[in-house]
Order: C-alpha cells, then sequence, then structure tokens
C-alpha cells in the first residue's frame, strides 16, 4: 500500500519500515520557531520541567514580531524576558526586527523539505509550502522540545486536493484557499493533512504556495503539503535529494477525502465578518463602501502580493477617505520592493507603508479601527475584534482585490486584464 506525503515524512524522520494514519510516534524535530508573544511562558516552563539546557541551541529560533514595536508598556516585558533566556542558554538565532516568524522561516533557510518543524503559533503549517511538516503547538510542548528534541504525534488523516487548469487573470492562490476553507468549512480538515496537487499547483510560485499552507488551519488542518520541485529548491537553495523527490502522494495512498476543482471555475471571493468560513463571490457583495485596506501579514505580505497590489495603483491614487496600510512579510522584502520600485509606486498612490511585522494582522498596531469601520484585508482571520473593537467588519481577500478596492473605495472585483 502507498502513502501520502505526511506518512512519508514521518517515515522517513522516524526510520520506521511503514507509517500510517492514526499512528502514534515519536518524531525527531529538526527545528522550532519560539515569537515574542509566547517567550516568557516558554521559558517559565521550560525552567518549571527542570531542564538546565537546550537540547540544540541551533535548532532553536526566535522571533520577534507581534509586538514591533511596543504598542503597550508590558510588550517590553515579552522582549526583556526573551533576550535573557536567549543569552543564559545561548540561543543563536534570534530576530528582533526582521520581518515576522513565517516568512523569515523559509526564506532566511531554517526549514528545508521533509523536515519537522514547530512552532508557537497556529499558522506554523506556512513551512508545508516547501514539503516540510510544520505545526503549531502550546508553550507546555515547545517547552518540552527545547529540552529533548522530541514530541510525540499522531499521525494525521489526508485530504488530498487536485486542482488543474488555468486561473483566470484576477485569481490568485488566496482565493484558492479561502473557496476550499469555504467548501471544507473551519473544521472541516481538523486534525488532518491537506496534500496539494495538480499542474495548477505546479505552475504556482512557492510564495503563493505559502498563502495556501499559510491558511490551511483555518479549515482545522494540522498541516498543509506540496510536493518538493525544483522551485522550491531554488527557494531553498539547494539540490533536491532522492528521498525529498519521493514526497508526493502515491497512486495507491488511502485518503480519507478527495477533492478536485478545474482552475477555470475559482472567481475572486472574501471571507465575510466574521468567520473565516463565510466565503462570498466578490461580485455579490460589490459596492459595499469600506473604510480601510491592509494588504500584508504571514499570509500575503511577499513581494509578489506588494507587485500584484502596485499593478493595480500604478499611476494612480487611493479613493478619498480610505486608508491603504502596506506592511511588508520581512526586512528583505521591504528592500526587494523598494529596489525594484514597488513601493515608490504604492507610496505614490497615498499608501501608508509600515516596518516589516505582523501589525495590524493581529491587531496590535500599524492601523486598528474603531466602531462601524469596514476593512478588506489580506491576512488570516476575520473574528470579532482582531482589528480593533468588536463592531469592526473584516472582510478578507486576495491583494488584487484589496488594492482594487482601496482604489475604488469600496468592495470590488479586481480587473481580468
Amino acid at each position: 500500500m502507498g502513502h501520502t506525503i505526511i506518512e512519508k515524512i514521518v517515515q522517513q524522520n522516524t526510520g520506521l519500515s511503514s507509517v500510517s494514519a492514526g499512528d502514534i510516534v515519536t518524531v525527531n524535530v529538526d527545528r522550532v520557531m519560539i515569537h515574542d508573544i509566547f517567550i516568557p511562558f516558554v521559558a517559565e516552563k521550560f525552567e518549571e520541567m527542570g531542564f538546565q539546557k537546550l537540547w540544540d541551541p541551533d535548532k532553536i529560533v526566535l522571533i520577534y514580531d507581534h509586538l514591533v514595536p511596543a504598542s503597550v508598556t508590558d510588550d517590553v516585558r515579552h522582549w526583556k524576558i526573551g533576550d535573557a533566556f536567549a543569552k543564559k542558554y545561548g540561543l543563536t538565532h534570534v530576530h528582533r526586527s526582521d520581518g515576522i516568524c513565517h516568512q523569515l522561516m523559509t526564506e532566511a533557510g531554517y526549514v528545508k523539505p521533509a523536515n519537522i518543524v514547530f512552532g508557537t503559533d497556529s499558522h506554523t503549517t506556512t513551512y508545508g509550502a516547501v514539503g516540510a511538516f510544520s505545526s503549531g503547538i502550546g508553550y507546555t510542548e515547545m517547552a518540552s522540545i527545547l529540552g529533548t528534541g522530541t514530541m510525540w504525534i499522531k499521525v494525521p488523516e489526508t485530504i488530498k486536493v487536485t486542482i488543474n487548469g488555468n486561473l483566470r487573470p484576477n485569481v490568485t492562490s488566496k482565493d484558492i484557499i479561502l473557496r476550499l476553507i469555504g467548501d471544507l468549512g473551519a473544521d472541516g480538515a481538523t486534525y488532518r493533512s491537506l496534500e496539494f496537487t495538480g499542474d495548477t499547483i505546479a505552475s504556482m510560485s512557492i510564495a503563493s504556495r505559502m498563502t495556501i499552507a499559510n491558511m490551511a488551519i483555518e479549515a482545522g488542518a494540522k498541516c498543509a503539503l506540496f510536493t518538493p520541485d525544483q522551485k522550491t529548491a531554488d527557494y531553498c537553495n539547494m539540490e533536491l535529494t532522492e528521498k525529498e523527490k519521493q514526497l508526493y502522494g502515491d497512486s495507491d495512498a488511502v485518503y480519507c477525502k478527495e477533492i478536485t476543482y478545474h482552475a477555470e471555475d475559482f472567481v475572486p471571493v472574501m471571507a465575510c465578518p466574521s468567520q473565516v468560513d463565510n466565503i462570498h463571490n466578490v461580485a455579490e457583495i460589490e459596492g459595499t463602501p469600506i473604510d480601510q485596506v491592509f494588504i500584508g501579514s504571514c499570509t500575503n505580505g511577499r513581494l509578489e502580493d506588494l507587485e500584484m497590489a502596485a499593478s493595480v495603483l500604478k499611476d494612480k491614487k487611493v479613493s478619498p477617505f480610505v486608508k491603504l496600510i502596506i506592511t511588508p512579510a520581512s526586512r528583505k522584502i521591504y528592500q526587494d520592493a523598494l529596489k525594484n520600485g514597488t513601493l515608490s509606486i504604492l507610496a505614490e498612490a497615498g499608501a501608508i507603508i509600515t516596518h516589516p511585522s505582523c501589525g495590524l494582522c493581529c491587531g496590535r498596531a500599524g492601523g486598528i479601527l474603531s466602531n462601524g469601520e469596514r476593512v478588506v484585508a489580506t491576512n488570516n482571520r476575520n473574528f470579532l475584534g482582531r482589528m480593533g473593537t468588536s463592531k469592526v467588519e473584516i472582510y478578507l481577500a486576495s491583494p488584487l482585490t484589496a488594492a482594487t478596492c482601496a482604489l475604488t473605495g469600496k468592495i470590488t472585483v479586481p480587473s481580468c486584464q
């Protein structure tokens, strides 16, 4: 009997002769990520457990991104505890203002195909875009890994998602994952692996795959996996081994569900207030007035996302009374967008360009809203109170759709040209 991608990754990691969905196994962790919100709790729990040294300081990455720069005085406490922990235990990888954790983990080369990675954030699923099993965990589990380098898991069942064909010019990977979440429901993939395949997927950039993997958790998925290919190798600056090239679902693998889409059937969609699976075609709600647009986050703050927005806004102006906030996902993306003129186009259009961070996505700083305001955003969640008060309406969309809305001042279907 064949195997799914997740089964192959776990099998390679553990050395077991065969692994099947439902098996409970102990895996050897290749890398972990802790961000600034959780470091105080991880540090406290680590010492409470009696550990006196890290299993491998080089495999631990500490990233300050949610609280940068400080928006309340208590934020500084998180940095001080993080810095003290890094110094005491010899952490070698600490990023204090380089961007969002999920962007940096692959961009900086910490995650490779076939790796098993855990992070103190639910959107750790992002790294599945390069063929890694990555998932979010709590601070108690993280503290245990810091001391032992191991973690027990139940091997997830897999939902296979096949997409073939060519997307319309105004449709992006964000529209695909939103549509899938709408079809599955917010709990439709709970503790399951989403495995993506098909020629539409093969033609996507790594950035587009990251958008899909990032939002897999919004359907409850434990992970989202893509087969490593030459694009993966180029992005990760490596040559794929034969084992890494074998990370695809076998034809006789066992799936708990299979879903097939034709790319031509996708249209621009939005997640409407206030649930991520409340999906509607943009055309159904076109004309709804908006107050703000946010383009950024670990979902859609990459260079191709900013370039999409710039293609819409070039030689044009943001609609009067609409605030457009652009937040690059990393310092490198910021610099690349600056060098190629993307940021100039956005600035000339009237955008507010912020430092690389989580920003408005987590509602800490960078554009929070008040009662009765409506925002179109490219991040991954639209829960009540996430970007300000509970009376703020959050619509999730692709960068192409979001930029179009900023231009018109209302929810608008992006052009097909």
